[in-house]
Order: C-alpha cells, then structure tokens, then sequence
C-alpha cells in the first residue's frame, strides 16, 4: 500500500496530479529563525493621564490617558513618585505581552 500527501497535507491513498496548478515559492521570502520583534519594549513618549484606580497593598492601579482616554495598567515598580487616585501623571508606556503597561510615572 502506498501512501501520498495531497496539497494540505492529508495522508491519501491517490497520487497527486502533475498537470495541477503548482504554486512558485520564492527562495527569499523564506524565513528560516525567529522573526524580528517589531513590539519593542522601548518606552514610548511622555503621556499625560490621571490615576483612577490604585491599590498601595497590592501594588496597582490603572491611569487613564487623558488624550486617548484609555485605561494603562501601572505597577509599583513603574512609579517615580508615589501616588494616589485622582493624581495628575505623565508617563511613558511599553508593550507586554498582556498589553500596555505605564513606566516612568510622575506626579504632575
């Protein structure tokens, strides 16, 4: 019994037709390895926002930017200055794998 792999990659029992359409891969977009990040954790611009959640016991909170009107997840290691709900900020923000999160906070 002979065995075939169709265009899909299912194993069948039928050979493959020659006169099918066959698709040209160029050499060059072949990638081989991991692919560049384009998410950099660099930290971005200066954003201004207010604080309107943070929990001190627990070490976070959440800052709205008040351009975007966004809610940022802020940790405690992120702060420059400590802080409280309702406080003015700027901030700069990086991307994680869970999303943005604020770094470099200051009262304003």
């Amino acid at each position: 019994m002979m065995a075939y792999v169709d265009e899909n990659g299912n194993i069948t029992s039928v050979p493959p037709d020659p006169n099918r359409k066959k698709t040209v891969i160029n050499q060059d977009d072949i990638q081989i390895g991991v692919a560049r990040n384009t998410n950099s954790n660099e930290p971005k611009p200066l954003r201004k926002g207010k604080v309107t959640f943070f929990n001190e016991s627990k070490g976070y909170g959440f800052i709205k930017d008040l351009e975007t009107q966004e809610s940022i997840f802020v940790h405690i290691n992120g702060l420059k200055d400590s802080v409280k709900e309702n406080d003015r900020v700027t901030f700069e923000t990086i991307n994680t794998p869970k999303g943005l999160n604020a770094v470099n906070v200051k009262k304003s």
